[in-house]
């Protein structure tokens, strides 16, 4: 594998994420304490969080673990399912288990970084742009025209970071079936399955629907509980599982086992925590459109189909990238421009930037924001 390259988005946060004082584009939505979360536990749950044995737990993951993941999809077992330490080790498991030096890989973009640098240190990649005048939609054509001989993976992520786009039901299932004639993987990155504005049709999960569909899932985004670093991957293929966890023997080995105990307790009472992390993205929806109509001029503004995330455009002065970075540094608020999405593969929106839905205490990061525009912006 070559040398991976600087994760742009990560390493942006590492510099900014707790460093200023309002951070208006997170994934995530809204965490809790473990107080809170053990409020929401039943005796004999919290027993058994209070009172686990602090060792080495397995691999696969804990089996009442996997087994409260499986009840998320409509017909996968505990057996279909593998636990990592978050999505991103499963990204690497996956790309690492499925390519070799003589596939192809084709990703949708703008992207998650791993989900094309990983596939582009182990082989050749195709690039299928998202079109920004279609929805932010996918053009199945576009795939089936990159498809070589040799692809074996395609990755796709809906709801989409960051634009929170969610692809037609008929595209999805126009993509499932070509790949199935051609044999290839599907890696859906569906971490932001089940959260969104009222209304969100989510798509149906890609481990149900496909034989050789990999569904990513993870307790960070829609659950808000990243401090967890709990993930999985549901599969039907039971030898690509296996494969995917003789790997983790060289990563995390296995998860943290207060973190299973407490994943289980989120996953068996998730309407709870889904209800309340979408009611948080209904109260932040219309504050930003109300944001975007005081500065019409200024953006371009799109409502996301689902996830917590948006990707207007900014069609100020000095590009988007000058622009955030003076947000930041002048005003404390923190937003990812355009240049987080570059991509290796083709050309990406280099005018947009992300925001965040999914978390309170939105109110004084506006203010801040209308304060820095009224400032900064010639009208």
């Amino acid at each position: 594998m070559k040398t991976l390259p600087d994760f742009k988005l990560e390493t942006h946060f590492s510099k900014w994420e707790f460093e200023a004082k309002y951070h208006l584009t997170a994934s995530d939505a809204e965490s809790v304490s473990l107080r809170e979360l053990l409020t929401m536990a039943s005796s004999e749950e919290r027993e058994e969080f209070e009172g686990m044995w602090l060792g080495y737990t397995q691999t696969f993951g804990a089996p009442d673990l996997r087994e409260a993941i499986a009840t998320t999809y409509e017909s996968r077992s505990a057996s279909e399912v593998l636990c990592f330490a978050g999505a991103s080790e499963g990204i690497f498991a996956a790309n690492s288990v499925i390519l070799d030096r003589n596939s192809h890989a084709i990703v949708v973009t703008p992207n998650y970084q791993s989900h094309e640098t990983l596939p582009l240190a182990i082989c050749e990649a195709t690039g299928v742009p998202l079109d920004p005048t279609d929805g932010w939609s996918l053009d199945i054509d576009r795939v089936a025209a990159a498809i070589r001989p040799n692809t074996r993976l395609i990755t796709i992520n809906f709801p989409h970071n960051p634009t929170g786009a969610i692809l037609s039901i008929d595209r999805y299932q126009a993509l499932i079936e070509l790949c199935r004639l051609r044999g290839i993987y599907i890696l859906h990155d569906e971490i932001f399955n089940g959260l969104g504005p009222t209304g969100t049709k989510h798509l149906p999960l890609v481990a149900d629907l496909y034989e050789r569909g990999l569904s990513l899932g993870v307790m960070s985004k829609s659950y808000g509980l990243p401090g967890l670093r709990i993930g999985w991957i549901a599969c039907q293929e039971a030898e690509l599982l296996s494969k995917m966890e003789r790997l983790k023997h060289y990563l995390s080995i296995c998860n943290s086992g207060p973190s299973e105990r407490l994943a289980k307790i989120a996953l068996l009472h998730s309407d709870q925590l889904l209800a309340r992390n979408c009611a948080i993205v209904d109260e932040n929806l219309p504050k930003w459109h109300a944001f975007f109509e005081r500065h019409s001029d200024l953006f371009d503004w799109r409502r996301p189909e689902g996830a917590c995330t948006a990707f207007p455009r900014y069609m100020g002065p000095g590009g988007v990238d000058a622009f955030a970075e003076r947000l930041v540094r002048e005003s404390g608020v923190l937003v990812l421009p355009g240049n987080i999405y570059s991509s290796e593969l083709g050309r990406t929106p280099e005018d947009h930037f992300r925001i965040g839905l999914g978390r309170r205490g939105l109110d004084e990061g506006l203010a801040a924001f209308d304060e820095h525009l009224a400032r900064a912006t010639p009208r």
